[in-house]
């Protein structure tokens, strides 16, 4: 299977909008296909984040990755936060995400990033693997906190 990555631009939010409802769904979150869209689009517009997408010869649209940009103040460098990556259950094992996180690999190399930090659930066992094939060292040395501002 011949697989392209390309870097969203706003015409391409219908084709990303459905693949990212189901990386919600995948999290828990119940299917929003409009809410998915908005979201996508406004990311886009405002360019609050680079998100590239896998795609066939076909034009079916396999996967995505989203990235945020960040800052690392320690080391006075730009890191990239990379939120979201997901492929199409049906495409999995095709070295679809193994290519989408190259993808997003070089873009951050070619914006003079230090680095990329990136999260998972601790049950994501495939996305471990994946991540750390890739390099990717989990953080013995920092906890996680998160305050949910927007609870019930």
């Amino acid at each position: 299977m011949a697989v392209q990555i390309f870097r969203a631009e706003a015409i391409h939010v219908d084709k990303i909008a459905g693949l990212f409802d189901a990386y919600r769904g995948f999290y828990g979150q119940p299917s929003n296909l409009a809410q998915s869209r908005d979201f996508i689009a406004e990311r886009l517009a405002r360019d609050e984040s680079a998100i590239f997408f896998a795609e066939d010869a076909s034009g079916k649209a396999l996967g995505f990755v989203q990235l945020y940009p960040t800052f690392s103040s320690i080391d006075a460098y730009r890191t990239w936060l990379l939120s979201d990556l997901f492929t199409a259950p049906e495409d999995r094992g095709r070295g679809v995400g193994r290519s989408l996180m190259n993808a997003a690999r070089a873009f951050a190399v070619s914006t003079g990033a230090k680095g990329m930090v990136l999260e998972t659930a601790t049950d994501n066992l495939g996305a471990q693997r994946l991540y750390e094939s890739l390099g990717y060292v989990r953080d013995s040395g920092y906890y996680t906190y998160c305050l949910d501002l927007k609870q019930g």
